[in-house]
């Protein structure tokens, strides 16, 4: 249910759903909207003095969302100076003329060779190759990494596969024996990478996320949770 609520003169919208649970929840979602759970016994006036207490933590939140909504909404022009998010870090681009069409990066700046460096069109293609080939590269490293630790259940090798998501990391098919990932995982932090491809080989062992799922996820990766919001706050 939408609820609207006024805070220092500003009024803030956020939707409330009523379930069994433990703890009142606050979520800022990727569109910028604010998500409250809470139990039906919580009082509305309880919520409210707690959103209240949170509201420089919404207002940044809000405001972190809007900005990626705005940059995601300009698109990429493929020139010098441009800014791409890589693995965590925010790279500058340079466009080089090449006798053929490559991508290089040095961890500072991220080379863009084409045979013609006025065809916007070409530097696009050229760039997402690479960009899709580093996160394949990537997020299937980490899993032949994470993987001995789940052999021992007799776990199988999974089919790793590669797509873009609206709004999941990954997901797992235990009984296609397969874990597909969002080509996105490149833009963030190799350890959030991390944290996703142990997530998503747990369901291998728990299919939901009971609280067995998160108990065995922390003895394979005990700082799960710090990694989480680190994940969160990439976005």
């Amino acid at each position: 249910m939408q609820h609207q609520l006024e805070i220092n003169g500003r009024i803030l919208e956020y939707t409330l759903e009523r379930k069994k649970v433990k703890n009142l929840n606050l979520r800022i979602r990727r569109d910028g909207s604010v998500y409250v759970s809470a139990d039906k016994s919580v009082p509305l006036d309880y919520i409210e003095n707690f959103l209240r207490s949170k509201s420089d933590f919404i207002s940044k939140a809000v405001e972190h969302y809007s900005e990626i909504v705005s940059r995601k909404e300009s698109p990429k022009k493929y020139v010098d100076g441009e800014s791409f998010r890589v693995l965590g870090h925010d790279l500058r681009l340079k466009v080089l003329r090449g006798a053929k069409n490559e991508v290089k990066s040095d961890g500072v700046f991220i080379t863009l060779r084409v045979k013609d460096p006025f065809d916007t069109d070409m530097k696009e293609r050229v760039f997402r190759k690479w960009f899709r080939d580093l996160c394949r590269e990537t997020v299937t490293e980490l899993c032949k990494a994470a993987y001995p630790k789940f052999s021992k259940y007799g776990v199988a090798f999974p089919e790793i596969k590669f797509r873009n998501m609206v709004s999941r990391w990954g997901s797992c098919m235990p009984r296609g024996k397969s874990v597909t990932f969002n080509y996105a995982l490149a833009t963030v932090p190799v350890s959030c990478i991390e944290y996703v491809v142990m997530h998503e080989f747990t369901h291998f062992l728990h299919l939901n996320h009971s609280p067995d799922f998160y108990r065995q996820l922390a003895v394979f990766m005990p700082d799960w949770s710090e990694r989480k919001k680190l994940l969160e706050k990439s976005v």
